[in-house]
């Protein structure tokens, strides 16, 4: 049964309760329901190549299940019981999804974002206390190996590395060129360092040791961390099941194939993806390891699609403007719908989607902390463009005032705060003073619901409306502007391909409306017009943007959402430099970095005589700190 309203959705949750569910209890479970449903059936594909005769490489649910036990086996001979950790710092390939279903088998798995710098993986692989870390072997044109072996260096519970070797997805000549060309390194840290597919192979294909006998914590994934120190938040077997439970009874069926170019070490891809590929049979598709980022995804995209008969597409809003940019050259009648999620989507950019593609975007709404999924709007149903859609069964929604905690009437805007079975209460974060002011009380005393931080209402249909971040709020004289309006606007027109505002310091107001563009390939606009096309369709002039920059390309994260720090940390260099020079002062702002206690810090460099008490009249106005990156003679810091 999927669903098309409300009404549909409160009927599953009457059922019965979800403790009641007749479901398997762990992973193991999970992986042993589907695979004796459908053994033969494609599970997972690979292909290291975007080009349409790239060689695959495809597991059925029956050998999945033989290398998940492989994987849990190797791992439980290496040293890892339940409360143990397996880390893997890899780009997409099968060995991650082993990796990541055979570590939470046999203890719990903590995927890391390759992209972050060695001092962040080492800061994660020592509070999450991983024993092992699973990455690659040295490769071309991969740093993964060389930054894996720094932070082992500064992580010494790591007593094992097993190194993944994507050579053998490669034949031909490349074959024979890549040992030539394979990065040569040191090895500077302890651990003692393995072949995975060698130590696999020495494992039976059937679990050796009893599966946990209930929930228990699985999965730490980090939240964040481009900037700054990531959060871990924990997920256990239960808000997992029930990610599978949802793809299974309302979304996907086994004959159905997702094509997922996310990386693995994000929840979308893992629990979402294949998870509910895992609940339902169907077949997931990653190409290349870099997914999105791959080279050729976006030109052979439509091509991959009539490959492998793509059924759903899953995405987020920056691929799918860049897909804008590519014509429709394959047979796609296969495709039914896409799913977006992890950033609001513009309602201009599901329109061009819709019309190009010839199929509509399900957009959605999730967050690590509730083990991901949250609402959707209804693939059989109405999709109100601009909403996350109707909350999923067993997941209750609600909006409470900032201020005072209260919950708001139908229709006012609050922050979103969500009870679901994904959501541990007390216990999101392993870092116990983030949970402290982390859930709001709910209308009985059991009741807890964790706050997302993010601005929203529900109309009088049930669906949710993502409104600004709580956190992003640009507030200009105690006056409250929601960035999402001026992005909306800015996205609406034709040469914007995507939109990101934040709000830039200034000396009178606080802060300003600042925008930042990045426009359609071939697309040529003036800043003048783009203003001009803003300040008509925003609806008060304290949200007119004070400033408008065309950038090449917007900074983004590896699952493609705009990475506002970014935005802010160049607005406050302009900004602050622009004050200094106003004011005569001989020094210059060399980077913006963040601090635990005082958020985004100005490093200031000399540029000839200056002393605190100069920089202080230049900068005193505004509210953000600084500091000297190199001390002058006179002054330390401020």
């Amino acid at each position: 049964m999927t669903f098309a309203t409300i009404e549909d959705i409160q009927s599953i949750t009457a059922e019965q309760d979800w403790e009641a569910r007749d479901l398997p209890k762990t992973m193991w479970g999970m992986i042993g329901r589907v695979a004796d449903r459908c053994p033969d059936r494609p599970a997972t594909t690979f292909q290291m190549f975007a080009d349409p005769g790239a060689r695959e490489e495809t597991l059925t649910w029956a050998e999945l299940k033989g290398q998940t036990a492989q994987a849990a086996n190797m791992f439980r001979r290496l040293g890892i019981g339940e409360d143990d950790v397996v880390a893997y710092l890899m780009p997409n390939c099968t060995e991650v999804i082993t990796t990541y279903l055979g570590g939470q088998v046999a203890g719990i798995v903590s995927p890391i974002n390759p992209l972050l710098d060695p001092s962040q993986i080492a800061a994660l692989l020592r509070e999450t206390g991983a024993k092992v870390l699973v990455t690659l072997k040295s490769f071309p044109k991969s740093d993964v190996a060389q930054k894996a072996a720094e932070a082992v260096r500064h992580a010494p519970n790591v007593k094992t590395v097993l190194e993944v070797d994507l050579l053998r997805y490669i034949s031909g000549i490349k074959k024979l060129i890549v040992p030539f060309i394979r990065p040569k390194g040191e090895v500077h840290h302890s651990a003692r360092v393995l072949d995975f597919h060698h130590e696999l192979a020495r494992e039976s294909r059937s679990l050796t040791f009893p599966d946990a006998k209930g929930d228990r914590v699985a999965v730490y994934f980090h939240t964040g961390g481009t900037t700054g120190m990531p959060k871990i938040a924990r997920q256990r077997y239960s808000g997992i099941v029930y990610n599978c439970w949802i793809g299974d009874r309302l979304i996907f069926k086994p004959t159905d194939v997702i094509l997922c170019p996310l990386p693995m070490f994000h929840v979308f891809a893992a629990i979402v993806a294949l998870g509910s590929a895992i609940g339902s049979g169907a077949r997931i598709v990653f190409p290349t390891p870099a997914g999105f980022r791959g080279d050729g995804v976006y030109d052979n995209f439509w091509k991959m699609i009539e490959r492998h008969k793509v059924t759903f597409v899953i995405g987020v809003p920056t691929a799918f403007s860049r897909l804008m940019q590519v014509p429709v050259n394959a047979d796609i009648s296969s495709l039914r719908l896409a799913f977006s999620g992890s950033a609001p989507l513009p309602g201009e950019l599901y329109k061009r989607f819709e019309k190009a593609a010839g199929v509509t975007i399900c957009e959605g709404y999730g967050l690590t902390e509730a083990t991901c999924l949250v609402s959707i709007n209804p693939p059989e149903g109405e999709k109100r463009i601009g909403s996350i859609g109707l909350p999923f069964p067993h997941c209750d929604v609600k909006i409470f005032d900032v201020d005072s905690g209260e919950e708001t009437a139908v229709g006012d805007v609050g922050e979103i705060c969500v009870d679901n079975p994904g959501v541990w209460r007390g216990n999101t974060y392993m870092d116990e003073t983030k949970n402290v002011d982390l859930y709001r009380a709910g209308p009985t005393s059991e009741a807890q619901y964790l706050r997302t931080g993010d601005l929203g209402r529900i109309d009088e249909q049930g669906y949710v409306w993502i409104t600004g971040r709580a956190k992003d709020l640009i507030i200009r004289g105690g006056h409250n502007i929601d960035p999402a309006e001026i992005e909306e606007a800015l996205a609406s027109h034709p040469a914007v391909a995507m939109a990101g505002a934040i709000g830039q310091p200034d000396a009178h107001s606080g802060e300003v409306a600042c925008a930042y563009v990045e426009l359609v390939d071939g697309a040529e606009v003036t800043v003048e017009e783009l203003l001009a096309h803003t300040t008509a369709r925003v609806h008060e002039r304290a949200a007119y943007p004070k400033h408008l920059e065309i950038l090449d390309e917007l900074p983004k994260t590896a699952v493609g959402k705009i990475f506002k720090p970014d935005l802010r940390k160049r607005a406050i260099t302009r900004v602050y430099n622009e004050a200094l020079a106003r004011a005569d002062v001989a020094a210059e702002v060399v980077a913006v970095t963040e601090d635990r206690r005082r958020g985004l810090v100005a490093r200031l460099r000399p540029t000839g005589t200056a002393t605190d008490e100069d920089v202080d009249r230049a900068l005193g106005g505004f509210t953000r700190p600084w500091d000297w990156a190199a001390a002058p003679e006179e002054g330390a810091s401020a």
